[in-house]
């Protein structure tokens, strides 16, 4: 039978939930990711993280009493930045594709044919 706030024993040590660090770190490795690795690292990180997050969620809605509040607010703090990490990889994934279907491969290489494409003067 599962003890309620009143009879539970707060002698008893509390713990960090599982990951709480982890979800932490990989949500902030999703923002690095997203601008310095053409967003696959964010998209990467992001979605383990979010994934992880939330099966910490849920055992700390379980039994609140059983982990510290301080791992909660890491895990919180881990998914805002996994979703602040994953929403611009997304757009910039969405992008890339976008400049690769309507100008091809050569804007990867050559930057001027973005230039050519719409009509401008290239600063170049």
């Amino acid at each position: 039978m599962e003890k309620n706030w009143m009879e539970k024993n707060w002698n008893e040590p509390q713990i960090e939930l599982p990951n709480a660090t982890l979800v932490l770190v990989l949500g902030i490795i999703s923002i690095v990711g997203c601008c310095c690795t053409y967003g696959t690292l964010g998209i990467i990180c992001g979605i383990i993280t979010i994934v992880l997050a939330k099966s910490a969620t849920d055992l700390y809605t379980a039994n609140p009493g059983k982990y510290t509040e301080s791992s909660y607010k890491n895990v919180n703090a881990g998914k805002i930045c996994a979703w602040i990490g994953l929403i611009p990889s997304i757009l910039y994934i969405v992008f890339m594709i976008f400049l690769v279907v309507t100008l091809g491969f050569a804007v990867f290489t050559d930057p001027n044919v973005i230039y050519e494409y719409f009509g401008v003067e290239s600063p170049f």
